[in-house]
């Protein structure tokens, strides 16, 4: 569509990502398709490149959306824990993981916010937002035109680094800054050998306060990066470090595209709303600190969002909204923030762990029989390694 069909909202939604799309389609699907929500995108949400490596629970996002054939490329059964001389501790759980085919599960999204009577516009970069009186103003770019519409709520859902509410006065308590960003660089590339049901992570210091990955895609392409530390400074430029990475390790790779940029790495303690505006996703922070994982973490803020702006916009008085604001962050935190809060304090600890004591670990782990080494067992048989982080992370352990 090249025109808006109102000039005047109740909802609008900026970001077509998971967490944008799952808050639209959940507020269209709560308000019986009455209410008017406007969902908005820069590009269509469903072409590439979608900087992810693509996989999710089963178990947890089919509880949120249920899965479909039609955009998974295949399942996980474990994951290769791999240390810096090449020791490799498998955790083994049948299916217990789903590749996404990320580009038609956004387009499967996309249909379920049509069907909820979502008013879509792709393609249609958000250029501005500020507070007018009880409204907000959102002035987008359209058709190749300028336009403005206002709304009594926004959604950020926009991803890391929050620009579109930087530098709004009455946000400064909400907006999270470039603190929460770290860099993160992968490649599409055939010709590496892997397991197409495991997931396999890289430990060491060649990857300080991050990891390395390899994600299997369809058999042949594999997603191969990593993702460093956001206080760390590479000596070369990190393209250049993952394409020394992949030739070290697989001389006969074909790299076919490199893809890179900041992401969302941990879990944020500021407010997820305020004057009418939520943020959800990324954009919120919501993301697991050591596996940097977003994916069922934005699908599920999105739905609480959602959730909560039908509250608000129920309200009848502006403490009654002020209390659904402050609410939202609670109910994350009940959901899954505390969670990631106590995973960040593992984090800084395994940031401390030497190549040795990976090395020692991984050794001993690769010595279980398949299927016996829970994520407990890893965890723990790591932290025996090295046995001072124990008393260090003892508010993890609790």
């Amino acid at each position: 569509m090249s025109e808006f069909i109102d000039k005047e909202y109740d909802v609008v939604v900026c970001g077509a990502g998971p967490a944008g799309l799952m808050a639209a389609c959940t507020y269209g699907r709560l308000t019986g398709g009455a209410g008017r929500v406007l969902l908005l995108d820069k590009k269509e949400p469903w072409k590439e490149p979608i900087f992810c490596a693509e996989a999710v629970s089963t178990g947890r996002l089919n509880a949120l959306w249920p899965i479909s054939k039609e955009w998974v490329r295949g399942g996980i059964s474990g994951i290769y824990f791999t240390s810096p001389k090449g020791y490799r501790a498998e955790f083994y759980s049948k299916d217990c993981g789903s590749l996404l085919d990320r580009s038609r599960f956004h387009h499967a999204l996309a249909d379920g916010c049509a069907a909820a009577n979502v008013e879509c516009h792709f393609d249609t970069p958000v250029t501005k937002l500020s507070r007018e009186g009880d409204s907000w103003v959102v002035q987008v770019v359209c058709g190749g035109e300028s336009r403005t519409v206002r709304t009594k709520v926004v959604v950020d859902a926009t991803g890391p680094g929050c620009r579109l509410t930087r530098n709004i006065d009455c946000l400064k308590g909400i907006e999270s800054g470039d603190t929460d960003l770290e860099p993160a660089i992968f490649a599409v590339a055939e010709g590496i050998e892997h397991s197409r049901e495991h997931i396999e992570l890289f430990f060491g210091s060649e990857f300080p306060n991050g990891y390395g990955w390899i994600f299997p895609r369809d058999g042949v392409e594999v997603n191969i990066g990593f993702v460093l530390g956001k206080d760390h400074d590479t000596p070369v430029p990190l393209r250049q470090k993952l394409l020394d990475f992949i030739s070290q390790r697989y001389p006969g790779a074909k790299v076919k595209a490199i893809y890179g940029g900041m992401i969302a790495c941990g879990q944020s303690r500021r407010p997820l709303a305020m004057h009418g505006l939520f943020k959800a996703g990324d954009a919120a922070s919501c993301v697991n600190p050591i596996s940097r994982s977003g994916i069922v973490e934005s699908i599920l803020c999105g739905k609480i969002v959602a959730e909560s702006v039908v509250e608000w916009l129920a309200c009848g008085s502006d403490a009654d909204r002020v209390r659904v604001e402050s609410s939202v962050l609670d109910r994350w935190m009940k959901a899954q923030g505390r969670a990631h809060l106590q995973i960040a304090n593992a984090k800084r600890s395994f940031g401390k762990i030497s190549d040795a004591q990976f090395d020692r670990a991984a050794e001993k782990l690769s010595r279980i029989p398949q299927g016996h080494a829970s994520l407990w067992r890893i965890f723990f048989t790591v932290l025996s390694a090295c046995p001072s982080l124990i008393w260090k992370m003892r508010s993890f352990l609790r």
